[in-house]
């Protein structure tokens, strides 16, 4: 394990005004994607989009990393042929790829999941660094309901993040470990503090138990909001102050940085609720508090590239756009005039 690789590149996806891409949806969630804006999905347009994405001039000002699907690791950019992760590369955007098998049913615990995906996983991470990737991801996932989420199914999903974090930095990548709890139900704020707080203590013990070195490691959460059915939505302020509160409590200052993931929440709204973190002048946070995004980076440029070559310079406009003012909210300087006045015609 090379400890000085992995705390710089832990460092590097931590860059202030950056964030991270989660461009590594599976071909099935892809494809759901695709058919929303009337797009076959196959080999080639997934390609094509992705290309898209990643040859954004400019990108790498608010992108510090990229994380990739196994089928995409190995593709090339659609004019230059040139492979995605020497691309990345050679742009100062580090590659990485998602490494779990998914969420399977956790025997003996009706409606609760596990992720797989250890079997194999150390060749596979040799495999994926010789292919240039240089960190890794892997989720959980946890679902708040009348009794659950239980005790079992957290430990479990934590044991899992916690070997995969192992062997992730034995072959000197840098583990994304991503304990997500859902906000789909009618639970409040107050809930989703106490059920982030218990995962990620149980998770941080784990990865302890399994002597991960913290210094090289990603943290890619939730943030503590109202359930999507909640009658009253906690507000951005509240928000804020929740989820802060919250990792002060649970995350160790060891770790470099917080890189939230969007879960479902509007592009906007994800952008709002970082900013607001970040404008915490009053509250010291050992940590970096930046992004992980997916749909919320990615939803207007897919909208705007329809499948038509012929709409990629609006649609690398769009994710621009969502990059730059996510870059200003990980330093909390995004605002509804920056919105306004960089928001692509």
């Amino acid at each position: 394990m090379n400890i000085e690789q992995l705390e710089n590149t832990a460092k590097a996806m931590a860059t202030p005004e950056k964030g991270i891409l989660a461009a590594d949806e599976s071909t099935p969630t892809c494809t759901k994607r695709f058919e929303s804006i009337g797009v076959a999905s196959t080999e080639q347009t997934r390609n094509a989009y992705r290309s898209m994405l990643f040859t954004t001039e400019g990108m790498e000002e608010f992108i510090s990393g990229v994380i990739l699907f196994d089928e995409t690791l190995r593709q090339n950019t659609v004019d230059g042929g040139i492979s995605f992760p020497k691309y990345l590369q050679d742009k100062g955007v580090l590659p990485g790829i998602k490494v779990d098998k998914g969420a399977k049913p956790l025997a003996g615990y009706e409606g609760e999941k596990v992720t797989e995906g250890l079997d194999g996983l150390r060749d596979r991470l040799a495999e994926y660094y010789d292919l240039g990737a240089r960190f890794a991801k892997w989720r959980a996932v946890i679902t708040i309901g009348k009794d659950t989420p239980s005790s079992a199914c957290i430990e479990a999903n934590a044991h899992a993040l916690a070997r995969y974090a192992a062997l992730c930095q034995e072959a000197d990548m840098v583990p994304i470990v991503e304990p997500e709890i859902l906000m789909d139900g009618e639970h409040d704020i107050d809930v989703s503090f106490e059920v982030t707080e218990e995962t990620l203590r149980t998770v941080f013990d784990a990865l302890y138990r399994e002597d991960v070195y913290l210094e090289g490691m990603i943290l890619k959460p939730n943030m503590v909001l109202s359930g999507y059915s909640c009658a009253k939505q906690a507000s951005v302020e509240e928000v804020a102050e929740a989820t802060v509160t919250c990792f002060l409590r649970a995350v160790p200052a060891a770790v470099p940085g917080i890189c939230f993931l969007s879960g479902g929440q509007s592009d906007l709204l994800a952008t709002q609720h970082l900013n607001a973190m970040n404008a915490m002048d009053e509250v010291v946070k050992p940590w970096k508090l930046s992004f992980s995004y997916g749909r919320a980076l990615q939803q207007a440029a897919l909208k705007a590239w329809g499948g038509d070559d012929s709409n990629v310079e609006t649609a690398q406009k769009a994710i621009y756009h969502r990059a730059k003012c996510n870059g200003a909210a990980t330093v909390g300087q995004y605002s509804e005039k920056m919105e306004k006045e960089s928001t692509p015609v």
